[in-house]
This record gives C-alpha cells, sequence and structure tokens, in this order.
C-alpha cells in the first residue's frame, strides 16, 4: 500500500509542540484512552453519551496499540462506585510511560460558583479532587470534558505537558453542550484533517466540533449556551476555536497568554490508511525535532532570513529521514506478507 509522506509545507506548518523529557532512552508505550461515562439522568442523554463513547472506543481501535478503558457502563452491583473506579483507573495508570494517557469525561456537569463538578453515577467528581488524582502521572496527559459548566476544569487542571479541552468556557454554561457530539464524529473523520497529513489531531477535532457547534446554534437561530476551549500551553487560560485561522492560533485571550495549540496539533487518534505509520520510538523522535522547530520559530524575529533557515533546514531533513525511513519499513513488512 503507497502511504503519502507528509509535503515539506505540511511539516514546516509545525508550530507548537512540547517534548517531555524522559529519565531514560525506552521509547514510550502507546497511548492509552480511558473514556468516563457520566450518569444521563434521562434515557435520551444516556443513549446520546453511549453513542458518543463508542465513536471514541472505535478511534481508539484504529490508532496502532492504543489501549482502552471505560468506566459508567459497567453493569451489575459493586461495592465500588465510578468515583472510586476514577480514582483507582488514575492511580494505576501514574507510573506509565505512555505518549499520551487521554481521559475523555463524557455527560453532564454542574458548578456551584465556586467548584465545577463531572456527574457520575454515584457521587459526583470535582475539578479538584481530579486535579490531586492526576498529579502523580508521568505521561504526557489529554483531559477532554464534554460536559456543560466545564469551563473550570482548564484553570484547575492546565500544567505544563497537559492538554485541557473543555465544551464550555466557564462553569456559567450549564446548559445541555453539544460539543462532545460533534467532538466524537470528528476525531475519526478525515474531513477534519485541515493540515492534510493524513491524520486528524485533536486540535483538528475540537475546532471541526468547534464549528459544528456554531453551526448548530445558528441553524437554530439559538443563542450560542456553550463555547470550546482548548489549553495546552499551561497558562489556565484557555483558547477557543475563534482565535484559530487553519491550525494556528493567531490571537490570544489575554496580552500576556501563550498560544494553544501545538501540542494539541501532535496528539493523533485516527490516521487514514494513506498515513505514514510511525512507531512510537519514531513518534518520540519526531516529537523532539518538532519542538526544536517550534524553539527556531520563536526566535525567527531576532535572526536574519538566511540565518532562520540555515537553523531550519537541518531540521527539515531530519523530518524528512525519520518520513523516509518509517516508509522503506512499512514497504519491506508489506512486500513480506
Amino acid at each position: 500500500m503507497i502511504r503519502r509522506i507528509p509535503s515539506l509545507a505540511c511539516l514546516i506548518a509545525v508550530l507548537m509542540l512540547v517534548h517531555v523529557a524522559r529519565s531514560d532512552d525506552a521509547p514510550p508505550a502507546p497511548p492509552h484512552v480511558l473514556v468516563v461515562v457520566g450518569a444521563g439522568g434521562s434515557e435520551e442523554y444516556q443513549t446520546a453519551f453511549a453513542t458518543w463513547a463508542d465513536r471514541w472506543k472505535s478511534a481508539a481501535g484504529l490508532l496502532d496499540g492504543a489501549s482502552y478503558h471505560e468506566i459508567g457502563r459497567e453493569e451489575g452491583q459493586s461495592d465500588s462506585s465510578d468515583k472510586d473506579r476514577l480514582n483507582e483507573r488514575l492511580a494505576e495508570l501514574s507510573d506509565l510511560k505512555a505518549e499520551a494517557v487521554w481521559i475523555v469525561l463524557i455527560g453532564h456537569g454542574t458548578f456551584d460558583g465556586k467548584s465545577a463538578k463531572f456527574n457520575l453515577r454515584g457521587p459526583d467528581v470535582s475539578a479538584e479532587e481530579l486535579s490531586g488524582w492526576i498529579e502523580p502521572m508521568r505521561s504526557p496527559l489529554i483531559v477532554v470534558n464534554c460536559a456543560s459548566a466545564s469551563g473550570p476544569f482548564i484553570n484547575r487542571l492546565s500544567a505544563v505537558g497537559r492538554t485541557i479541552v473543555t465544551a464550555t468556557k466557564s462553569g456559567q454554561e450549564q446548559n445541555f453542550a453539544r460539543f462532545g457530539d460533534y467532538l466524537s464524529q470528528a476525531i475519526s473523520n478525515i474531513a477534519a484533517d485541515l493540515d492534510h497529513d493524513d491524520e486528524v489531531s485533536l486540535l483538528e477535532a475540537f475546532l471541526s466540533a468547534s464549528d459544528q457547534v456554531a453551526k448548530f446554534y445558528e441553524a437554530e437561530n439559538r443563542i450560542a449556551t456553550e463555547h470550546a476551549l482548548i489549553d495546552d500551553s499551561g497558562d489556565r487560560l484557555g483558547t477557543p476555536a475563534t482565535m484559530f485561522q487553519g491550525t494556528t492560533a493567531v490571537a490570544v485571550p489575554q496580552p500576556k497568554a501563550a498560544r494553544d495549540g501545538g501540542v494539541a496539533a501532535r496528539r493523533v487518534i485516527f490516521q487514514s490508511p494513506k498515513a505514514v505509520v510511525l512507531t512510537p520510538a519514531q513518534r518520540e523522535s519526531r516529537a523532539a525535532i518538532e519542538a526544536e522547530i517550534d524553539r527556531l520559530k520563536l526566535r525567527k524575529s531576532e535572526l536574519a532570513t538566511d540565518q532562520y533557515f540555515a537553523q531550519l533546514e537541518p531540521l527539515m531533513l531530519q523530518l524528512a529521514e525519520l518520513y523516509a525511513a518509517a516508509e522503506a519499513e512499512d514497504s519491506d513488512e508489506s512486500q513480506g506478507e
């Protein structure tokens, strides 16, 4: 099968990526996806949330080597609550050194003016509690909260090495959020591939879902009651989709805020059959090279044009060589079958 190597333009378009340093040279384990299905409150919502979860499960199954775990739809009696099971599962994942751990919260949320919570069967979990549970995590972390009133989770969970997505911009947006529906569709829809590299990143899925939410309220002639945010800079502010042009953040929510999106642009959960398949070690190398490109781009205004491209060229060649090696390995495997 012929797989397309991303064009030079696509590679140069990489803007921000944080490379998480590791204490040894062993490649990280494949991603782990943990989906938590909250209390629906009615059959209509419970059915919808189950559909969203099924889409995440299918998407995780398409990512080479990824593991999937779910909380919230188990049947039968148990001595532990969903809240306890979530705490226990996160404790089990704390020592995992994976490419990324994804925590996806699907359901309703509440906010009492001080604390935001995600509604579970039984006791709810607050943003403060979840913050403490994920503190020991060694893997890069992605938390996607698809619930209403989820905005405060960015304030509590944001940190370097983490990517946080919320369906709302504040705890005051407490109506049912449709963002999770559109996001669960976008994560495995190649139509969301804005940079045409045959992969759908979390950033691209976020932008696609945000666009679909806006179109829904416009078509219904209703005032939008949800505005999703993404934060991967660790500044606890979050950026709406309206501040992106393509996959590039062209504005920030506050004058001194960091630009979001660079890390989320490399968090991929879906690849088309045309994409170059990279091993975990190759993806780790790609992240390191792209981090260097990011640091160079931040210094672009300080350098003469010739200096900038003289430093950029070897990095782009390293990326090209990495993809060429992956292409050759994939070709050899195909011929051996």
